[in-house]
């Protein structure tokens, strides 16, 4: 796989792969990425129509994404961890 580009935002970080004729298009968002493989179609040949298809609406698809990405992450560990016993402080005099 070689990158071939990155497409600027202000805090993804946005890679555009290519590998054997493939295109991917990988999202990176603090310790979470998504990947969309766009296969070999011929529209996305250059940077420019990858560019395109990664448009303000996608964008926002994928910002949702990570949102709930990281809630699933959350969830399951504080599933891990054991509720913390019901502590009563001692009464001081």
């Amino acid at each position: 796989m070689r990158l071939v580009g990155t497409i600027p935002h202000p805090f993804l970080l946005i890679s555009v792969f290519r590998n054997d004729g493939r295109v991917s298009v990988k999202l990176e968002n603090e310790g979470y990425e998504q990947t969309y493989k766009l296969g070999d179609d011929e529209r996305f040949s250059g940077m420019e129509a990858i560019q395109q298809f990664v448009d303000e609406h996608f964008l926002e698809e994928a910002l949702n994404i990570f949102v709930q990405m990281h809630a699933a992450r959350r969830g399951s560990v504080s599933r891990m961890t054991p509720a913390a016993p019901d502590q009563e402080m001692e009464e001081i005099i």
